[in-house]
């Protein structure tokens, strides 16, 4: 996994391998988070990171300058899927450090 950034967004990247798995996050907080005319939900993924708080300061960073933050990944049939970020926190486990993206898909 790797960050990268351009002019509009931070990104954090997956940039080979399955898709990442997603589990429906269906708690106030989220729909806190997702106040909006828009029908959308959220969603949280679990990763193993090799950098966690660079990658939790990537995406701070972006939205403390009014920057959106992107995971990107590939969809498993050859293309891409960009989902936007809504929050990210690290832990440190065993294996390393784990990554926590709640996403809005």
């Amino acid at each position: 996994m790797q960050m990268q950034a351009d002019q509009d967004s931070a990104y954090i990247t997956i940039v080979e391998g399955p898709p990442p798995n997603f589990r429906d996050v269906n708690d106030n907080w989220s729909l806190g988070v997702l106040e909006s005319h828009l029908n959308k939900d959220v969603a949280l993924c679990e990763m193993r990171t090799f950098d966690g708080p660079k990658m939790v300061h990537r995406c701070e960073e972006a939205w403390h300058n009014g920057r959106s933050a992107k995971f990107d990944f590939p969809d498993g049939e050859g293309g891409r899927i960009e989902l936007d970020i809504l929050a990210i926190r690290w832990e440190e486990v065993s294996e390393g450090h784990k990554l926590h993206l709640w996403v809005n898909i």
